[in-house]
């Protein structure tokens, strides 16, 4: 039953997407760079990046194996089946990531309505996420892709425990790809970005982010809840003393996303990839049982004295 239910989710996935999945330029180029960055820089929309010039090894798990799908469709790790299917599945695994932190920009669409800004300068959207409204995050395209990225992250370390190393870094690859297609859309249509050049060297920043925030995040889960979430901090927070709002940084919400981390990572080790995916594909982001809002994780954090 999961093997037809998998087939035809992968299948929806891959049509009207083959054509269009092209290897990003930056993807190819970026990491050239990495070893030239200073200790912390900020892109344009305002998101720290932080300087990466080593990549954690990847780590497998033998503990962990492909569903029966996976095994019949692939010939080997690395091999072209494996490749279309892990692009179908992580499109769905990225669109779960993308939805928990959305938003619009209803300007966008109005022709002479300026959109408005925050105080640095970026376009501010809509949303009723509660990353937003918890946590007094602002909806913007760098606290956006910020909160994309720590989902996206939290699926890194489940696949990590695929048996190859190969097979690793095709889904890995692949979440990658899948984001920056989105993050040019958005740049192009919610941000009013025409020129290809400029999204291109924003999508550059945003790959070296990336590899950063694997690294920060990695040695906070293993050095402790301090260091991951100072890391938190960094990136969502875009390390300073004060939110949006003016007063000074609720530490509540920091541990908040700290427990929602740990909370993920535990329930994400429990499942085989094909039910991962139809868990977190299934229902909107409130409805989720495993991403979104949960009072656990609150009460965890202590933010609901």
């Amino acid at each position: 039953m999961l093997n037809t239910r998998l087939t035809t989710l992968c299948s929806r996935g891959l049509i009207g997407s083959q054509a269009s999945h092209l290897q990003r330029p930056f993807v190819r180029h970026a990491s050239r760079s990495l070893s030239a960055l200073g200790n912390a820089k900020r892109n344009a929309f305002g998101t720290p990046v932080k300087a990466l010039t080593t990549e954690l090894p990847l780590r497998s798990s033998s503990s962990y194996h492909y569903n029966d799908f996976t095994r019949n469709v692939s010939t080997g790790p690395g091999a072209a089946a494996e490749t279309y299917v892990a692009y179908g599945m992580t499109q769905k695994l990225f669109e779960s990531c993308s939805s928990q932190a959305d938003y619009q920009v209803p300007q966008a669409t109005q022709k002479g309505v300026e959109i408005p800004k925050t105080d640095s300068g970026e376009h501010l959207g809509v949303s009723d996420s509660w990353w937003y409204r918890e946590l007094g995050l602002q909806p913007t395209f760098s606290t956006w892709s910020q909160i994309t990225f720590l989902h996206m992250y939290l699926l890194t370390v489940r696949l990590r425990a695929l048996p190859t190393r190969d097979s690793v870094q095709t889904y890995s690859r692949h979440l990658i790809d899948h984001f920056s297609h989105n993050a040019e859309h958005r740049m192009d249509v919610l941000h009013d970005l025409g020129s290809r050049s400029i999204r291109n060297k924003y999508l550059k920043d945003l790959f070296i982010q990336w590899r950063g925030i694997i690294a920060a995040y990695d040695e906070g889960l293993v050095k402790g809840d301090a260091v991951l979430g100072a890391a938190v901090w960094r990136n969502l927070w875009k390390a300073n003393s004060t939110g949006p709002d003016g007063n000074d940084v609720d530490w509540t919400k920091v541990a908040w996303v700290v427990a929602y981390m740990r909370r993920v990572l535990s329930e994400l080790s429990k499942m085989q990839e094909g039910d991962m995916v139809f868990a977190l594909s299934q229902g909107s982001a409130q409805e989720s049982s495993i991403f979104g809002y949960s009072a656990i994780d609150k009460r965890m954090a202590g933010a609901g004295k």
